[in-house]
């Protein structure tokens, strides 16, 4: 028996990306955008290049932090303590002291809402008994997530020639933040949050998109003079959410403003299709030695792409599956894939299962193929 990798392009539906959407041309140094729903890169601007990120690293204390809460390691309502280092930073803080004693929940919307660079040491030296160490350990996870382009010299975002992060990687750990951590997500859409009373002209939120009535419900501004003015953000509308990180902006009005020229973009740009729903055959494939001498590929999962909203034609796929199918052949085992080509994004795919059981053939059906092996053999010797 020989087997091939056969591929079948099918029609999946009327609307077709026949031309890539328009471009967007956006002053950061460095963007990002990304559809969250679907798995589609919008815009990719110098997303790899390793950029100070400024208050933006904060995330990843964040997520630091959200881990060690996840893992039972620390409590809400726990408390810790302020070193003479902490209540000594500058730049935005909580104006923690030595005496305070904050809780767990307080340094997080600390870190959030005022973007308290003593909050992000307190937080290190409890989770790790010094920042340096803190570092290290974010260094690790770093690595471990897959942010190829970040290291960590400090837990604030506090200028450090070591302190780097790609606008790629900080939106590898904002989808993180929204995906793995539900439960603690919603202290990014904190507008104001003032401790004990204390700076009242720094207890309000600097994301800029919570006031747009956007869908916004995240994630976390930075600013350095040497990192200019930088965004990571998410929002959510009819449905869709996207995650974006700007870097390198001129001030906090440009900020804003390129910010929501982007929401705006990738809502408006694109429309979400469904193109093939799950349990919907595809094509059928030829069985070999089975009960049955075909059996139907049918998608495992719905399959949901980003077109751009003007588009117009017929979209077309190819499945790709090796033939014939070896018998016996289970309910859903994956047999293949479906593959989409829109112009001017990557891929996208979803497996090809078993539409139902095909169960090995008995002794009549192993005879017959055994005949129609030899006739073929017969035939092409004749032939030659």
């Amino acid at each position: 028996m020989s087997r091939i990798l056969a591929t079948m392009t099918i029609v999946l539906g009327t609307l077709l990306a026949a031309l890539p959407a328009t471009a967007f041309d956006t002053k950061a140094r460095a963007a990002w955008v990304y559809d969250l729903t679907t798995g589609t890169v919008l815009l990719d601007k110098n997303a790899d290049e390793p950029l100070p990120p400024a208050s933006m690293s904060k995330l990843m204390t964040l997520n630091m932090l959200f881990e060690a809460l996840r893992d039972g390691r620390v409590r809400l309502d726990e408390q810790f303590a302020v070193s003479s280092k902490a209540a000594g930073m500058g730049g935005s803080t909580m104006f923690l002291d030595e005496t305070d004693r904050p809780t767990v929940e307080e340094l997080i919307k600390g870190i959030i809402v005022n973007s308290g660079n003593d909050a992000c040491v307190v937080v290190a030296e409890g989770l790790a008994g010094s920042e340096e160490e803190f570092a290290k350990k974010m260094n690790e996870r770093a690595r471990a997530l897959g942010m190829a382009h970040s290291t960590f010299a400090n837990a604030s975002g506090w200028p450090h020639p070591n302190q780097r992060m790609s606008v790629h990687d900080l939106g590898i750990l904002a989808i993180r933040l929204i995906r793995d951590f539900p439960e603690y997500y919603g202290y990014f859409s904190l507008t104001e949050f003032e401790h004990d009373g204390r700076a009242p002209d720094n207890r309000f939120n600097r994301n800029p998109l919570l006031a747009m009535g956007i869908g916004a419900d995240g994630l976390k501004t930075g600013h350095t003079e040497e990192a200019g003015f930088g965004l990571v953000g998410s929002a959510v509308q009819s449905g869709r959410r996207i995650v974006f990180v700007v870097s390198g902006l001129a001030d906090a009005k440009e900020r804003a403003q390129e910010s929501r020229r982007i929401a705006d973009w990738a809502f408006r740009e694109f429309v979400q299709k469904t193109i093939a729903s799950k349990g919907s055959r595809v094509t059928d494939a030829e069985v070999w030695l089975g009960s049955n001498s075909r059996v139907g590929l049918v998608v495992a999962d719905d399959l949901s792409v980003l077109l751009p909203s003007l588009a117009q034609g017929a979209l077309t796929g190819e499945a790709r599956f090796t033939s014939p199918v070896v018998a016996p052949i289970a309910a859903g085992q994956k047999l293949g894939e479906l593959v989409v080509e829109i112009p001017g994004f990557a891929p996208v795919s979803v497996d090809l299962v078993a539409e139902q059981a095909v169960a090995a053939g008995g002794f009549t059906t192993r005879l017959r193929t055994a005949f129609g092996l030899l006739a073929r053999r017969v035939m092409a010797e004749f032939a030659g």
